[in-house]
């Protein structure tokens, strides 16, 4: 019998280099403008095709490397990546047959897009093994109807999101960017974030000019980048505040929230010192962390 085609594909997070935020609207949603970039740390989703007819089949697990991982405790037919598989079938009219493989490392919660990414990476993923021929914007479509991060990391790499995340502006190059990701252990859920934005910036307005003129800078200093939600965060969890002073004594140099928290980075000025810096940050605070660079998804 011949072997079935497999295909492995990388979801790689996202940093939110900024965010801004506004109120919400009658349907509780907030617009935001955000210049967002995916990084080299990544899950890998591997996808085997099944014979017509066969039930999909699904597995979801912690790489062995995986900085730190948490129990899986949500039910599958809820993971994004499954119903992203689930929306492709739908749109194409037929189903997708796949065994899945999601090893996944980046921290559920962290504020950098995994789950959102794991199912752009299974739109990928399916329209390649099945050679559905869609474009990247069809697919952008599907994404949409799955959450906000998602349109963008159909595309990846370097661009300003606005709206509910379905307008994306493809930025033409990637910056040259690294930074050490720390992951502390305290959980920031988005609706409670959001839910202190909302009490604590009752006249908030989306700063698109200041987000585009961010991303129009030909370098990026260290202390650049900023996140509305990265106080509501902080209140929320006022731990986070102790892991973000910590953070910054190791590397010396300011330290930001990524999305809604809680994952805190710091700008590099190249991979080699975000590699020291990572160690740094390991050894005088006991935050797992990882050094990483902008690249393409």
């Amino acid at each position: 019998m011949a072997e079935h085609p497999e295909i492995l594909e990388r979801a790689p997070a996202k940093l939110n280099l900024a965010l801004s935020v506004g109120p919400p609207g009658a349907d509780r949603m907030h617009p935001i403008a955000s210049w967002m970039v995916t990084v080299d740390f990544a899950d890998e989703l591997r996808l085997r095709r099944l014979d017509e007819g066969r039930d999909s089949l699904y597995a979801i697990v912690w790489a062995p490397d995986a900085p730190r991982p948490t129990e899986i405790d949500w039910p599958i037919a809820r993971d994004l990546a499954v119903r992203a598989h689930h929306a492709l079938e739908h749109r194409v009219g037929r189903r997708l047959p796949v065994r899945m493989k999601l090893d996944k490392r980046i921290p559920v919660g962290g504020g950098l897009g995994g789950g959102s990414s794991d199912a752009a990476a299974m739109l990928r993923a399916l329209n390649e093994l099945f050679a559905l021929g869609l474009a990247v914007d069809e697919l952008a479509d599907v994404a949409a109807t799955l959450g906000s991060d998602v349109p963008f990391l159909v595309h990846g790499g370097s661009a300003v999101v606005e709206g509910l995340g379905e307008r994306v502006e493809r930025l033409p190059s990637l910056p040259d960017l690294h930074a050490v990701l720390a992951f502390p252990a305290a959980a920031c859920p988005t609706g409670a974030v959001y839910g202190k934005f909302d009490a604590m910036r009752p006249d908030a307005a989306v700063r698109t000019e200041r987000v585009r003129a961010l991303a129009a800078l030909a370098a990026l200093g260290p202390d650049a980048p900023f996140n509305d939600l990265a106080e509501p965060a902080l209140e929320v969890e006022p731990v986070l505040r102790d892991d973000l002073e910590e953070v910054q004594a190791a590397v010396g140099r300011p330290v930001h929230v990524s999305g809604s928290g809680s994952t805190l980075f710091a700008l590099c000025t190249g991979r080699l010192e975000a590699d020291l810096l990572a160690e740094q940050v390991r050894s005088r605070t006991g935050l797992p962390c990882v050094a990483a660079s902008v690249g393409p998804a």
